[in-house]
This record gives structure tokens, C-alpha cells and sequence, in this order.
């Protein structure tokens, strides 16, 4: 992970400052490890209170940009940012919200069918499956059986 020295590093490579609100921004989104905007910015608020969703958002931007979080869409809602070292695909059951992650390694044999079909290189890491989790399938099952 970036430590605070390491964040301030490589803004100032890019011209621009520290601000106690990206290191604050940071610092939750690893806490959390999967978080909305909102729920950082209200995590960031429990130290900051003056910080906004507006602030949260722009500095979420640039951290993504620096690499250091990513974002992936979890669902119909708003994105989920983690760190960049959070590699994994997200199952997202659409029935009860339950997020599962699995290895990326479940994913080489399309990724190669891709790369090998189409040119497409995928990443496999930006990406969240919709479904119904293991719970849902048998309540399903259950439902089934009773018609």
C-alpha cells in the first residue's frame, strides 16, 4: 500500500500539494476496503467534519488517476472505489445486494478468448458479474419445488 509519504511523492512529481482531505480520502477508502462516495465521505467526516461529498468525489478522481484506487460498478447504484492492490471479480447478487470476490484467475480462459478473437485484453480486476448468490439460487430452488 501508499503510505502518506508516497501519496505526497508523487502529487508533488505531478505539480500538485498534499491535502489532509486526499490523504484523508485515501486512508478511508483502504479502511473500508469497498465504499461508495458517501460512505468515505462519511467516514472522512468522522475525523473532518467540514470535508463534503463534492470534496470526496475530487479526490477520489485523482487518486484513481494516480492509480491508487480503482473503481468498479457493483450494481445499479453509485461506484465502489478500493485500493489498487484489491484484485478480484466481484459477484454481485441482484436479489439480496450480497458481494462475493473470487480470484481473477477464474476469468484466463475467457481473457485469452478475447485477446485471441477480438484484440480485446480484459481486466478482469474492473469487474463485477450480476447474479443470484448461492442463498438466493436455493431460496429460488425452494420456491420451485413447491409449484
Amino acid at each position: 500500500m501508499t503510505d502518506q509519504g508516497s501519496l505526497r511523492s508523487t502529487l508533488h512529481q505531478r505539480g500538485m500539494r498534499m491535502t489532509p482531505q486526499r490523504q484523508l480520502v485515501l486512508d478511508a477508502v483502504r479502511e473500508l476496503e469497498h465504499a461508495t462516495p458517501e460512505q468515505v465521505c462519511r467516514k472522512v467526516q468522522g475525523t473532518a467534519s467540514t470535508v463534503n461529498i463534492t470534496t470526496v468525489y475530487r479526490a477520489l478522481d485523482l487518486l484513481e488517476e494516480l492509480g491508487l484506487v480503482r473503481h468498479t460498478h457493483l450494481g445499479h447504484g453509485a461506484p465502489t472505489y478500493s485500493v489498487e492492490e484489491h484484485e478480484h471479480v466481484h459477484l454481485a447478487c441482484h436479489r439480496c445486494g450480497t458481494i462475493d470476490e473470487v480470484s481473477t484467475e477464474l476469468l484466463d480462459d475467457l481473457s485469452r478468448e478475447l485477446l485471441a478473437r477480438f484484440g480485446f485484453a480484459l481486466d478482469a480486476t474492473h469487474l463485477a458479474l450480476s447474479g443470484l448468490c448461492r442463498n438466493c439460487c436455493r431460496n429460488a430452488d425452494a420456491v420451485e419445488e413447491r409449484r
